[in-house]
């Protein structure tokens, strides 16, 4: 399987790049690169035995098989140099500008990563490759390249780090490799994969090949034979090629429980004629000789794939009475399987029109990436976000219809209530049935590829039922159907308060309006730090305070639970007990609510004191937080529990002099420390500032203290603080 070249020389990668880089300048500006990369790699030696330069130079070759244009191949030779060499990116951007420079920074900020570890390195890893994406694609692909020329020389690692490095692959870099549609460097990196991860399966794989090989290979020759012939009686110009099926597709077949004389498409031709129109064409012949499995047929023709893909695949009975699994496509549609997004540096018009259509081609791909970043927007935690990574977009997906013809793209395991909510979220909570193909489904009713949905809808309709969080797939539509419920509740709540608030008047004997005067209202906003009206009445309604609470507010009576509470702990403040099951110890309380406060945000490490609050337990403050570094009155002395191990939420204020790539600088720097990133927002922008809110998830002081003298050390970072609200 070694495709790697040992003894790759410059001239041989030039001779490859001419077959498509005719600018002189291009060319001058490639060997410069190489001469950099060389010099500064002189005398390093591989793990497995090459000089250095071997390495880059092997990348730069693999780039070349999927045409990278010139910058590309420019920062695929310099990739490592900022890395392990004393070469600055600033002197990258000085002497080859700053496109190529950027390729380079996201590459070495990318290969800085530790990919292996538990959930939360996973999600570190997930973001930077992401938010890496949305600058340049070309850097993932750099990357992709890095990486199949790393897995081709990996047998001079470790086997525990073969291992490792494997999964990583699978994991992460092929589903990638696979939307992106680089067909060619996914099928090598999928195999290679699989041949360190599980040795055992692979080769057992392919001993089973190589036992059929010559009878499977005199099949495909006979069936190339017959099929060719009866194009040529139709006058079908076209080329037939037999096809391998990988042995990592072979194995994901085993590993769903089939057996190995199962699979049928273990002989399989790929045709290929010159127009879109000669496909359906050939595809007719073929189908009128050979009989076709019914739902074999797949038309990726007229609906091509997220990643471009175009084909049509039929199996069918072919020579010999045995199964042959046909793709039929265009040389066009086939540069595009195998080079996918990379597949349009090959055009070699220079006209600005041309450029321009690439580029906007090349935008419209970009936006599975740019979806994920959406998702991660919609998402309430880390863990969330990975699972609808890895579940809702790196997985395969379903093409419905609409019943006006329009396609809808979902991930598959989709309701009809995912697709009525991607249609438009009134959609969605006014849905009240759905047909699929002219029938009545239910709403759990799983999505098949050219499904055509229809979307009852009522007008008059309550609202989406509760119960179809569970019937949905998609976290978008769960979202949308809690938001619809979290906005009816706020608004029950509102009512169920009031009357509460009545009824207790009533009991009491009191004027209802005598209580919710502008005056007592002002009262009570102002102890509950409540916004308006509407927020007192939904805690009354939630039960987070009541009407005595509320009378004793406006009537200044003191005597209520908070002075038992603040006398209780003065007079048990020798009884030595700490409540194990809080994050906080108060000495001689094991039985009051303690909250962290969300206005200071204290970690472990940090001074603190508590504040006895008025229905809501004890709120714990950073001694610093200036809402009770005033105060006298209802403070009392906490320490936190030594004995819990858990991480804690605080905010981080970012000033920089520019915005360019510095949430991705942010995130790299959690990528070997133990602090996850729970959000980044973009506060405000000037000309000579930007402004960034970051959460962090963080275990002590120490290390908060740590990544944020990490953050200050970047050269456009003006200045990093803690928030306090």
């Amino acid at each position: 399987m070694r495709k790697d070249k040992p003894n790759l020389t410059f001239e041989e990668l030039r001779e490859k790049l001419i077959t498509y880089i005719t600018d002189e300048n291009d060319l001058d500006m490639i060997r410069k690169a190489y001469m950099l990369a060389f010099e500064k790699h002189f005398g390093v030696k591989r793990k497995s035995g090459e000089d250095y330069i071997i390495h880059p130079l092997n990348v730069a070759y693999i780039l070349t098989e999927i045409y990278a244009d010139a910058k590309t191949i420019q920062a695929a030779l310099l990739h490592d140099v900022v890395e392990d060499t004393d070469v600055t990116i600033e002197e990258i951007e000085e002497m080859f500008g700053s496109e190529v420079a950027l390729l380079v920074n996201g590459v070495t900020k990318i290969n800085r990563l530790n990919f292996q570890g538990d959930n939360e390195a996973m999600i570190a890893n997930h973001r930077k490759i992401l938010v890496g994406l949305t600058e340049d694609v070309r850097v993932i692909i750099i990357k992709l390249a890095d990486r199949l020329h790393n897995m081709r020389t990996i047998w001079a690692l470790p086997e525990k780090k073969q291992k490792q490095k494997a999964k990583e692959t699978l994991d992460i870099l092929t589903p990638i490799a696979h939307r992106l549609g680089i067909g060619s460097i996914k099928s090598e990196l999928e195999d290679l994969s699989l041949r360190y991860y599980k040795p055992d399966t692979y080769f057992d794989i392919v001993e089973k090949l190589n036992k059929s090989k010559a009878e499977r290979d005199q099949l495909v020759i006979e069936m190339k034979q017959s099929v060719s012939s009866i194009l040529n009686e139709h006058g079908i110009k076209h080329e037939i090629k037999g096809r391998s099926k990988s042995i990592y597709s072979i194995y994901k077949k085993l590993d769903k429980g089939k057996k190995f004389s199962d699979i049928f498409d273990l002989l399989a031709l790929r045709v290929f004629v010159d127009t879109e129109s000669e496909c359906y064409q050939a595809l007719g012949i073929i189908h009128s000789k050979y009989r076709p499995i019914p739902k074999r047929f797949k038309d990726y023709v007229a609906m091509p794939k997220t990643n471009m893909y175009q084909s049509l695949h039929t199996t069918v009975f072919g020579e010999g009475g045995q199964l042959y699994e046909i793709q039929i496509r265009t040389y066009e549609m086939d540069k595009v399987a195998e080079l996918g997004i990379a597949s349009h540096w090959s055009y070699k018009e220079n006209g600005s029109n041309v450029k321009a259509n690439m580029k906007n081609t090349m935008e419209q791909k970009l936006q599975f990436f740019r979806n994920i970043m959406d998702l991660k927007q919609e998402e309430t935690n880390d863990a969330d976000f990975v699972k609808s990574v890895s579940e809702e977009v790196l997985k395969e997906n379903v093409y419905v219809f609409t019943p006006k013809g329009d396609v809808i793209e979902l991930p598959s395991g989709s309701t009809p209530i995912d697709f009525a909510y991607r249609v438009h979220s009134g959609v969605g909570d006014k849905m009240v049935g759905a047909i699929v193909n002219n029938n009545i489904v239910p709403l759990d009713y799983v999505l098949k590829d050219n499904d055509i949905i229809k979307i009852n809808t009522n007008k008059n309709s309550i609202g989406p039922s509760r119960e179809w969080i569970n019937m949905a797939y998609t976290s978008s539509a769960k979202n949308k159907i809690k938001a619809f419920y979290n906005k009816i509740d706020k608004e029950g709540y509102i009512e169920k308060g009031q009357e509460i608030l009545k009824d207790e008047c009533r009991k009491k004997k009191i004027a209802f309006n005598e209580i919710i005067s502008n005056e007592n209202i002002e009262k009570i906003l102002k102890e509950y730090k409540f916004r308006n009206v509407d927020e007192l009445y939904v805690n009354v309604g939630n039960g987070k305070i009541t009407p005595t609470m509320i009378f004793n507010v406006i009537n200044n009576n003191n005597e209520n639970k908070v002075d038992i509470i603040l006398k209780k702990a003065t007079n048990n403040a020798n009884i030595k007990q700490t409540v194990n099951k809080n994050d906080i110890v108060v000495e001689g309380i094991d039985d009051i609510k303690v909250n962290i406060a969300s206005c200071c945000k204290p970690v472990p490490g940090d001074r603190v004191i508590g504040y006895i609050t008025k229905g809501n337990g004890i709120s714990v403050h950073r001694s610093v937080c200036p809402n009770v570094s005033e105060l006298e009155e209802r403070l009392i002395e906490v320490n936190w529990n030594t004995k819990i191990s858990k991480k804690y939420s605080t905010t981080l204020l970012i000033r920089a002099s520019e915005s360019k790539n510095i949430l991705l600088d942010v995130v790299s720097k959690t990528s070997n420390s133990d602090i996850t990133i729970q959000s980044i927002n973009s506060l405000s922008q000037s000309k000579d500032e930007y402004v960034f809110e970051i959460t962090v998830m963080v275990d002590c002081k120490e290390s908060l203290v740590k990544f944020m003298n990490d953050i200050n050390s970047l050269q456009k970072i003006n200045s990093i603080e803690r928030i306090i609200k």
